[in-house]
């Protein structure tokens, strides 16, 4: 059964004689709403996703975080894709897919997202374990999205991108009980900031954000709710965590990140010729361990016993910690 409301705001963007629904692609984190695949009669598309935004009377959180920081947080989220997708999406070309915006509406207290049907355009795959191929489409794709915002202000955005940003993450700092950790907290954040060379980030630049060609040799992203200024390997270390288990990441790190830096050499060449590649790559370099330690903290915070807390992320902590 399709929510009147939307199906009348579907019928209205698409000109859509009839909408039928096909299905809950994945209901949203903490039961703030669905993401809905919808078929289309009568419209230049035949389907569509929708993605329909709408707080819970009851909160809930699958470890436990309900706060109204946490609220507050995730209204702002999807404030912020909003944004993202009406004044800064189109900028993105085939080297940075991403699903093509179509409308939405403000219904009271529910939103509606319409955005294109990326299975429907060529990308029905998503994988849970990459090839070193694949691995290095998801990082070319990062590459070139980072070269598209360089030195942009991120107006309607998150004014600093990721979702465990320390600023916006008190309740699980305050929870993290690694005190050479949480000492250096703050001046991990300040690292990253300071650094002469920003972008947009992602922000939650994971495996299950990335849709695959049904050869798996291209690739498009989704969920821009964390999108906003900051280093870029923001996002490439969270990617590569997401990825990769503690063996792998000892072995691959450094090819992953060659493989990344050439794709960002060929995207800064097209996109910011004025800028100097090479310099950026010696700063972003030396950022990348820092920007990895940032991650590790907030886990830390957030969910002590996760997989991702392992013997190299503890390695890469100490040693940036060492080195402030």
């Amino acid at each position: 059964m399709i929510d009147p409301a939307l199906e009348s705001f579907v019928k209205a963007s698409t000109g859509a004689s009839r909408v039928k629904f096909a299905g809950v692609v994945q209901e949203l984190w903490s039961g703030y709403g669905k993401i809905l695949r919808l078929n289309l009669v009568g419209a230049e598309q035949t389907s569509v996703i929708a993605k329909h935004i709408a707080a819970p009377t009851q909160r809930s959180h699958p470890r436990g975080w309900v706060t109204d920081l946490s609220h507050e947080r995730k209204v702002k989220s999807y404030e912020v894709e909003l944004a993202w997708y009406r004044n800064w999406s189109s900028r993105c070309r085939e080297g940075s897919r991403l699903p093509r915006f179509l409308a939405a509406e403000q219904n009271g207290d529910d939103v509606f997202l319409l955005l294109e049907d990326l299975n429907a355009s060529g990308f029905p795959k998503r994988l849970t374990t990459l090839t070193i191929p694949q691995l290095e489409s998801c990082l070319a794709w990062l590459a070139e999205f980072h070269a598209t915002f360089f030195g942009e202000k991120p107006a309607g955005l998150w004014e600093t991108g990721t979702y465990w940003h320390l600023a916006t993450r008190p309740d699980e700092f305050k929870a993290l009980t690694d005190p050479e950790l949480k000492q250096a907290a703050v001046a991990i954040d300040r690292r990253l900031s300071a650094a002469t060379y920003q972008t947009f980030v992602h922000g939650d630049a994971k495996l299950a954000n990335f849709c695959f060609s049904a050869d798996c040799t291209e690739v498009a992203a989704l969920d821009f709710q964390y999108v906003g200024r900051g280093c870029g390997m923001k996002d490439v270390a969270y990617f590569i965590g997401s990825c990769l288990d503690e063996e792998a990441c000892e072995l691959k790190e450094g090819a992953l990140l060659d493989s990344y830096f050439q794709s960002l050499r060929d995207s800064l060449t097209k996109h910011q010729p004025k800028i100097n590649p090479a310099a950026v790559e010696a700063e972003w370099r030396e950022l990348f361990p820092v920007a990895w330690t940032d991650f590790h903290r907030f886990l830390k915070g957030w969910c002590p016993g996760h997989w991702k807390i392992n013997g190299y992320s503890e390695r890469i902590a100490r040693e940036v910690i060492s080195q402030l």
